[in-house]
């Protein structure tokens, strides 16, 4: 619905996920019946989930963990586990340094340069695991970095930044030509973050296999304080999922996964991005919270330590439990941040609905406008 706020400025009125809710069905089922099995070009998971590429949640250790646990760990090739040999030593510096001098030190830290024989030392240790490796850079380094990525041996590629576009405007020949770059490569690539149907296309239309939903919106990000923009998350993903469904009649039936990425810090929150359109869910902030993540019970992303204009923060995050009981369970709270999945589950079955592509169909509720 259009709102005018002012004579010539009109404005639409969008909906995050806690303005929603579930509304459950005549039907139920047992959640030992249900599945929430997710596949990506040939490569299946058993939940519905990427770890985001944020050096507080995934280091290759933790993307070994989860990739056995059944989802997939996303590696940041810009990150510290690609200039140190020992990122322990400046992860451990910076979950101690005070909160005034943070964002200075880890500007410092992360102008360390990226190391090409450090990106394939790190694939290949996740690869010689036997997990499905993903890896992620910025839209500004893929040009400059895939090459070493793909040689490397990922089998899933990640273009991700705050936000992505199949058409960047600019003076110089340095922009990422995404579509030539897509049709070059000889893996699936995930892109965004975009919020918008229009956004969506163009990242479709370029032959993305995954579109990331979403900017703004996570727990270590000011990009709405400090840009102004941010789209609720409900209405994007609901956006972009309605994108999906167009392009899926425009290509002849070529379908491209929605993921959504960011405000997912709840087991609630992956129930309503997957009943809003979502097929998956990128997270960070929950992951951040295991004791075996990097973060050491802090989490950042790469915005925090940008080094012209930082759009982030260091959040203390906690720990609640291991990588396992985040995932699968058993939960030892009641706040929705352990057994995620479990969670999800029993969502789906509450409602009658037997995998993930069904649940996407269930009925939703606006309960605060």
């Amino acid at each position: 619905m259009d709102i005018e706020i002012a004579p010539g400025k009109r404005a639409r009125q969008a909906f995050s996920f806690d303005d929603i809710a579930i509304v459950p069905s005549r039907r139920t089922r047992n959640p030992e019946d249900v599945s929430t099995a997710w596949q990506i070009d040939a490569y299946k998971f058993d939940i519905p989930m990427l770890a985001a590429p944020m050096d507080s949640v995934v280091s290759p250790d933790t993307a070994i963990a989860i990739g056995k646990l059944g989802g997939l760990g996303v590696l940041n090739l810009e990150g510290l586990w690609t200039r140190y040999d020992d990122p322990r030593i400046p992860l451990g510096e910076i979950a101690s340094m005070p909160d005034k001098h943070a964002t200075r030190r880890m500007q410092e830290i992360y102008s360390a340069p990226i190391r090409p024989e450090l990106i394939k030392e790190r694939i290949k240790e996740i690869r010689d695991a036997g997990v499905t490796v993903a890896a992620s850079l910025s839209p500004q380094r893929t040009a400059e970095l895939h090459k070493a990525v793909i040689d490397a041996g990922v089998d899933i590629f990640v273009i991700r930044g705050t936000t992505v576009s199949a058409e960047h405007v600019g003076n110089d020949e340095s922009a990422l030509n995404l579509k030539k770059f897509i049709y070059e490569l000889d893996v699936p690539v995930i892109v965004g973050g975009v919020a918008t149907a229009t956004g969506a296309l163009h990242l479709m239309r370029a032959g993305a296999a995954g579109v990331l939903v979403g900017f703004g919106g996570g727990a270590a990000h000011t990009t709405r304080k400090v840009l102004g923009i941010e789209v609720p998350m409900a209405s994007a993903v609901a956006e972009v999922a309605a994108a999906r469904r167009e392009y899926l009649d425009e290509s002849g039936g070529r379908y491209v996964h929605v993921i959504a990425d960011g405000s997912v810090g709840r087991s609630g929150d992956i129930a309503k991005a997957i009943a809003c359109g979502a097929d998956a869910v990128m997270m960070g902030s929950p992951l951040a919270k295991a004791v075996e993540a990097p973060g050491l019970g802090w989490h950042w992303g790469s915005e925090a330590h940008h080094q012209e204009l930082p759009r982030g923060e260091r959040v203390n995050v906690g720990t609640v439990g291991s990588i396992e009981e985040i995932l699968l369970g058993p939960s030892h709270t009641s706040d929705g941040s352990m057994n995620l999945f479990g969670a999800l589950r029993r969502a789906m079955a509450t409602s009658g609905y037997s995998d993930v592509k069904a649940f996407q169909r269930v009925e939703v509720i606006i309960h605060k406008a």
